[in-house]
């Protein structure tokens, strides 16, 4: 067992790695699978009542009783009401790690990976994002008990005549070095004392939560594509705060690819926040502004009513509340839909300013996956990529709403400014936040106005990529065909286009826990379920080959995504024309000068003079010529932060120059080379058989 500060290295001689990056080949007619990021939902295995461990005492660092001696000690938990927040010292929270050994049989890339990289980062956020009273002292966690039944006498949590042996956390035996004393009672209450067998560890000093860490390919690994998975075991007697949990990182799913990297962060800050606060198992606990209860407690115990069926404690209106949505628009009618909300005071501010919806409840909870998904998450529908919904698609942040949560708790103060911008349904208003995705796609549709960031097309041969609103990746519309029908209150589409009357209710969106409501998605290509690169505009890994690079794209930071026009890509070598039939959209570098947005593409500055131009694109490249076009976006929306910054604007729209202006490359063939042959006419898709697409 290793207590972490800050990155370790494996013990043993130092040894030289050396790693040879083997390039893929991947020839005009690969296999490949074109999927949508991975949609596996998370499920969060939520502590049942009796296997977390109460009343851990802590000292915050203004609380002191005066005895009669005129000592100062420590208040009892049991016998005082919590100083207001208001009024409490705050300080960063400080996260301790402890790794079991099972850490250090991980292959030594993946070890380094996890220790120099993704846990130093994402528990590094967290301690930059979350602030807690301030506490002083060591802190001791209490032993666990045989008997779910236990005794607390002033303000200590006995056993029934003896302790466990061992105190788990998890996967992971806390050291004895981090228990206090056993302390136990008789089967009535009496003769409680300390066990004389047992002596105190020396605690834990300069923290306020500890996280255990083990990486073991468990059983609960090979469920779904689990990567880790968190909770809190123990929780503090003042506030009820969590102050120790556990994490496991399943080995087998680590990846050590830099495109899923940040997935990998992401995934790993959304587990430690399981621990902290965003579970089902302690939205009881929470607590208002003036340290009260926002959940009434039992008088003999201090703890809220045990909710016997999910076995957890059950939280009061005032942190979860049913809203019953009527006239719910599905196919063929109308359904009442019953979603839980989210109405604590900080969350409601937020999702009624990110919706523009003053009248909004509060922010919906998923109703899907089952245990471990539902009421542990965001509802997807409404917050896709928030990264606390119960399944990563695409570009995962952690938003104001979030941390308003965290904030609500009682427990943390929130620093703001770690939240990264949501731009999924920002300022769509009620319609979009409080009635289905039917009525929204229905509603645009008659108005003539974008359904976005939901969708209509079918996917289907050939490929049509689009942006994703925010135009940082290559997308798709995940709007496929079910092998069953829907449930009917997820079919979305009284009728859509190339579909036949009456089987509408077997298309819907990929991913379940949003409904089945279709909308733009990230994707990977993939050859033999290897991901070959991603659809992100961010990443330069995702550049493609340039034998393949028929658009011209240009992957890396401060690239975004561009449409094309409706006409296919052409190369043009002296022999042979390819229409590529996968196009739609591309990433592309751009510039914001002289008023205007200015695209990028090859070696060429393409100016956009207004909204909708089509650039026509014809440029020489790796031994073809290149045709196609992109469609110009406003230029404010790229253009204007920029802009603004400078004490500028965008230009108003105005004649584009004349084509002379733009670059025009042609072949330069000789006339033997021409005749070598018949020019030969292969549509990629046509001629690449195994060329695929899949949503999972």
């Amino acid at each position: 067992m290793v207590v972490v500060r800050a990155p370790v290295r494996r013990p043993g001689p130092p040894r030289v790695l050396q790693v040879q990056l083997l390039p893929l080949a991947l020839g005009l007619c690969s296999l490949l699978l074109i999927s949508a990021a991975s949609a596996h939902n998370c499920q969060h295995q939520h502590p049942k009542a009796h296997e977390v461990v109460h009343g851990v005492r802590i000292q915050l660092a203004d609380d002191f009783d005066d005895d009669s001696a005129g000592e100062a000690t420590p208040r009892d938990p049991a016998r005082h009401s919590v100083r207001r927040r208001s009024v409490a010292a705050e300080q960063p929270l400080r996260i301790l790690l402890v790794y079991d050994d099972s850490v250090y049989r991980l292959e030594e890339e993946k070890f380094n990976l996890i220790n120099d990289t993704v846990l130093p980062e994402a528990v590094q956020f967290w301690e930059q994002a979350l602030m807690v009273r301030e506490t002083k002292g060591v802190i001791r966690l209490n032993r666990k008990c045989d008997s779910t039944q236990v005794y607390v006498k002033n303000g200590h949590t006995h056993c029934i005549d003896h302790c466990k042996a061992t105190t788990m956390c998890g996967e992971v035996q806390v050291p004895n070095e981090h228990l206090d004393v056993c302390r136990v009672c008789n089967a009535t209450g009496q003769n409680c004392r300390v066990d004389s067998s047992t002596q105190p560890g020396d605690g834990i000093e300069n923290a306020d939560f500890v996280f255990y860490v083990s990486a073991r390919q468990t059983q609960r690994c090979f469920k779904g594509l689990t990567v880790a998975y968190a909770a809190h075991c123990q929780q503090e007697a003042l506030l009820d705060r969590p102050i120790a949990g556990h994490a496991n990182l399943c080995p087998d799913s680590i990846s050590t690819k830099p495109q899923e990297l940040q997935t990998l962060i992401s995934t790993v800050k959304h587990e430690i926040l399981h621990a902290l606060g965003f579970s089902v198992s302690l939205y009881a606990f929470f607590r208002d502004d003036e340290g009260k209860p926002r959940t009434p407690r039992k008088s003999d115990t201090g703890k809220p009513y045990l909710n016997e069926k999910l076995q957890i404690h059950q939280w009061s209106n005032q942190t979860i509340r049913k809203v019953v949505r009527e006239n719910w628009s599905v196919r063929g009618g109308h359904v009442h839909k019953v979603v839980d909300m989210m109405v604590t005071p900080r969350v409601v501010a937020e999702v009624r300013n990110h919706f523009g919806c003053d009248k909004l409840e509060g922010a919906e909870l998923e109703d899907q996956g089952g245990e471990g998904t539902a009421l542990t998450h965001w509802e997807k529908r409404i917050l896709e990529n928030e990264a606390m919904t119960g399944t990563h698609t695409q570009s995962p942040v952690f938003s104001r709403i979030t941390l308003a949560l965290m904030e609500d708790s009682g427990w943390y103060r929130a620093n703001y400014s770690m939240a990264t911008p949501l731009s999924w349904g920002k300022g769509l208003g009620c319609a979009f936040a409080m009635r289905s995705c039917k009525d929204w796609i229905q509603m645009n549709h008659a108005r003539g106005r974008s359904i976005h960031p939901f969708c209509s097309k079918v996917k289907q041969d050939p490929l049509q990529t689009e942006c994703t609103d925010d135009r940082n990746s290559v997308a798709l519309c995940n709007l496929i065909r079910h092998e069953f029908e829907l449930p009917k209150g997820y079919q979305n589409f009284d009728s859509l286009n190339h579909v036949k009357d009456g089987e509408e209710g077997f298309y819907g969106g990929s991913v379940s826990l949003a409904d089945h409501c279709p909308y733009i998605q990230e994707f990977t290509w993939r050859s033999k379920n290897v991901i070959v690169r991603g659809s992100h505009c961010r990443f330069t890994e995702n550049n493609p080959k340039p034998e393949k690079n028929f658009a011209l794209e240009s992957y890396g930071e401060g690239a975004k995504c561009f449409d094309h026009s409706e006409s296919m890509w052409e190369e043009r070598s002296c022999h042979q024309t390819r229409e590529w039939q996968h196009w739609g959209s591309g990433c592309y570098k751009y510039d914001c000068f002289d008023g205007r947005l200015h695209i990028l593409v090859g070696n060429y500055s393409y100016k956009c003079s207004f909204p909708g131009q089509k650039l026509s694109i014809r440029i020489a490249a790796n031994g073809w010529l290149h045709k196609g076009a992109i469609m110009c976006p406003p230029c404010h929306e790229l253009c204007a932060e920029q802009f603004a910054a400078e004490g500028k604007q965008c230009r108003p729209g105005e004649e584009p120059d004349p084509l002379n202006k733009y670059p025009r490359d042609n072949l330069a063939c000789g006339a033997g080379s021409e005749l070598k042959r018949p020019m030969a006419i292969i549509s990629a898709a046509l001629f690449c058989l195994g060329l695929r697409w899949a949503i999972s």
